[in-house]
């Protein structure tokens, strides 16, 4: 080999080498909160005993919209993804508990006092939920740094489960794309753009405020009783979107009425869910999915108080939770 091409090899092979640290160190990293190292809540420190009293007092007193899904046998559920789909199933009968009298108090008080009970089993991201900030992260943390080497055990997280959230309440917004489109619902694979984001709030006349809670309708919902439909390439938020609701209109907790929230193929080849691992791994903002914005589209409540809670599921990556929103004044 002669020394001319040793020395291109050499050049080529520091090319390649400082083109790949380059890539590495261009790679997003997790967010680290600004809110302390021991965080575990991100952007959920922006609600403040003022801004839950402000929005409080705000209600008008009129019946709240609910906002979660019922949960059946057949419901839209991440099978495909090899997680359990949602089972009910009676542990106690009337007439079963009267011939096996489990609790030892014989047949006439059987026949007298009728028992019924019954188990779940689910995914913890069915039905309307709330992702943990420890759902999605990058480069081997989650958010504010926290590691799946020390702080994951074989019972859940040790940090940053859905137990660390606390309840929401919060100015709540519906941003409802297909009314600004004028379309039934937004078709499969639709990607949601900033400028549709932008449009629709000027059409609705609403602005977006620090600590909103941020719910944009697609229209799914309508087809939620039909699970192949409703997981069939559902539409979802773009990158340029997520950033617009976090950096640009400072929201604190985003979602939607579909079940992956952003839409597929992913816009970066080197991450298959970047609007996932930005906005919890890297803004530390909670993701709502599954929410149910129908009955509020219908009436045109664009603004609301937003009232909602994910069971304290220790050490889950997600919870189910039953969001109500209330109409103002």
């Amino acid at each position: 080999m002669t020394r001319l091409s040793s020395a291109l090899i050499g050049a080529a092979l520091s090319a390649v080498l400082c083109a790949v640290a380059t890539a590495q160190s261009d790679r997003p990293e997790v967010g680290v909160s600004p809110w302390g190292p021991d965080d575990e809540t991100g952007r959920l420190n922006l609600m403040t005993p003022a801004s839950q009293a402000a929005i409080l007092g705000q209600i008008s007193g009129a019946a709240p919209y609910d906002l979660s899904v019922e949960y059946f046998i057949g419901m839209p559920s991440w099978q495909a993804a090899g997680d359990p789909h949602y089972r009910i199933w009676m542990t106690h009968t009337p007439h079963g508990t009267g011939v096996d009298d489990p609790l030892g108090v014989g047949h006439v008080m059987n026949d007298h006092v009728s028992y019924t009970g019954a188990a779940v089993s689910m995914y913890t991201h069915t039905g309307t939920h709330i992702d943990a900030l420890v759902h999605f992260g990058l480069n081997g943390e989650v958010w504010n740094g926290f590691t799946a080497e020390e702080h994951l055990g074989d019972r859940g997280w040790r940090v940053g489960g859905a137990e660390a959230l606390p309840p929401i309440v919060a100015r709540g917004v519906l941003i409802d794309l297909p009314a600004f489109l004028e379309v039934d619902q937004l078709a499969d694979g639709h990607r949601i753009s900033r400028g549709e984001l932008v449009g629709a709030l000027t059409a609705q006349n609403v602005t977006l405020a620090d600590g909103d809670v941020v719910l944009i309708r697609t229209g799914r919902m309508q087809v939620y009783e039909d699970a192949q439909a409703y997981m069939q390439n559902p539409p979802g938020l773009g990158m340029e979107a997520a950033r617009f609701l976090i950096e640009e209109a400072g929201a604190m907790v985003v979602g939607a009425d579909n079940l992956s929230f952003e839409a597929f193929p992913s816009e970066d080849p080197a991450n298959y869910v970047p609007v996932h691992t930005y906005l919890l791994a890297q803004q530390g903002a909670p993701i709502l999915e599954l929410v149910f914005l129908e009955a509020l589209a219908r009436d045109q409540v664009y603004e609301f108080a937003f009232i909602g809670a994910g069971l304290r599921l220790r050490g889950a990556d997600a919870a189910p939770m039953r969001p109500l929103a209330f109409p103002l004044r």
